[in-house]
């Protein structure tokens, strides 16, 4: 038997249209996987260009993960679903986060819609035995100075995933975090595209190289499939040591 051979399985992907939900939606398609995304743009053809996006062998969906409505009509398309990916996520550079307004925004995206997601789907995953596993941040274990919005949104996704996983075991869903480091992706483009603030960073990584989106597939794929039977409320950081 493959541990990752997920043919016949059927994988959601929110966030799945670029970056490290690309990734991994690409990720569990070349291990069998009937694979969904939803995104922000109106259709597949939007993303035609776009660095880090590959929508080849995907099932877009536009959703506004912020907007119950239109998460509910999307899910109500999907009859089964045994492994969901959350990679939803929102970042507002140059101190805005310190903005009630843009404050909201960022957590509405990154934490109340993971919420959302994982309710509108807990029947069909338990009916499946299936797997959640949302994308976190090391941003949820130590500061981030100029985004409190980001940080707190993180910290505050690993602990639902804790409380998910324990209150959703007895249903066989298991949940679990994976916490990435810097990868170089569209969101970290303030930093990658900067010298200074690239060699900074590379500075503090154990590894001494950024993160790709690759390095987040391997483990999104363990963590959902049997050989991660036994782990659930988990938070897996994958950051070269730069947490260290």
């Amino acid at each position: 038997m493959n541990p990752f051979d997920f043919s016949g399985k059927t994988v959601l992907v929110v966030g799945g249209s670029s970056g490290i939900g690309n990734g991994i939606a690409q990720a569990f398609r070349a291990y069998g996987a009937d694979v969904l995304v939803w995104g922000t743009r109106a259709s597949a053809a939007d993303y035609d260009g776009v660095e880090g996006s590959n929508l080849s062998g995907l099932a877009y969906t536009k959703v506004d993960v912020r907007n119950d409505a239109e998460v509910e009509d999307a899910a109500g398309r999907i009859p089964k679903l045994d492994v969901l990916i959350m990679a939803q996520g929102a970042v507002e550079y140059k101190r805005r986060e310190f903005e009630m307004e843009s404050f909201r925004r960022v957590i509405d995206v990154n934490l109340s819609s993971v919420m959302l997601c994982a309710t509108t789907f807990h029947q069909r995953l338990k009916q499946a035995s299936g797997s959640i596993v949302v994308i976190g941040s090391i941003g949820a274990l130590k500061a981030v100075k100029g985004n409190p919005a980001y940080a707190a949104s993180k910290a505050a996704v690993h602990a639902l995933a804790r409380t998910l996983g324990d209150a959703w075991g007895g249903d066989g869903i298991r949940v679990n975090v994976l916490a990435p480091g810097m990868v170089a992706t569209k969101m970290t483009g303030v930093t990658v595209n900067n010298p200074d603030r690239l060699n900074a960073a590379l500075g503090t990584i154990s590894l001494g190289r950024l993160g790709t989106v690759e390095d987040m597939a391997g483990p999104a794929l363990f963590l959902s499939s049997p050989l991660a039977a036994y782990i659930t409320g988990q938070t897996l950081v994958v950051d070269g040591g730069r947490i260290l």
